[in-house]
């Protein structure tokens, strides 16, 4: 780990991570790529139980508010899914990614909404589209709009479709809305 980087987990926060494609190449700049990430992203979601509360994929670049993992580490949960994408977009034995992430603890509203913006306006202040609602591989609609995507977004819209369907997050002996746990849901202002 490099000198000065602490990692804090297991603290029931959420993570802000970014992860950078090796030597800041834009490997992830196809719509392919992308989309492909995404699907990882999702697949690595449900089998390694955490929450994405939001995201954004650029061309050399991924940032990611997750909920510590339910199983394993993040850092183990994050290996499998960029090893995942590299090994479907070029194989073995080449670099994809960049060998370490920067992880910060998001420990309250404000830095949850912070980060969601940030992330969202990424592809505006880089000049690759004039709203954030254009491009497609962030979380940013789901949020504007409710609409569900390849990556299952922890938020309002979310918890209230649970709502709808009858289900509901059990903490303890007690089944709880899941609208109910701060932590995992809200929407951002824009």
């Amino acid at each position: 780990m490099p000198w000065g980087l602490k990692r804090y987990q297991q603290a029931r926060q959420l993570h802000f991570v970014t992860f950078s494609c090796y030597r800041r190449e834009p490997l992830l700049a196809s719509a392919r790529a992308m989309n492909l990430f995404e699907r990882a992203l999702e697949r690595t979601r449900r089998g390694y139980g955490f929450y994405v509360t939001g995201y954004v994929v650029m061309p050399e670049h991924v940032h990611l508010l997750i909920s510590e993992p339910e199983r394993e580490t993040l850092a183990r949960a994050l290996q499998a899914m960029k090893q995942s994408v590299a090994r479907r977009l070029i194989g073995d034995g080449q670099h994809f990614w960049q060998a370490r992430y920067y992880d910060f603890n998001v420990w309250s509203e404000k830095k949850r909404v912070e980060k969601l913006r940030y992330m969202h306006r990424n592809p505006v202040i880089r000049g690759l589209v004039e709203r954030p609602e254009d491009w497609a591989w962030s979380s940013f609609r789901h949020y504007s709009t409710g609409e569900e995507g390849a990556v299952e977004i922890e938020s309002e819209w979310t918890a209230r479709r649970r709502e709808r369907m009858g289900i509901f997050l059990r903490v303890g002996q007690t089944e709880i809305p899941t609208r109910a746990n701060p932590a995992r849901v809200g929407h951002p202002e824009f």
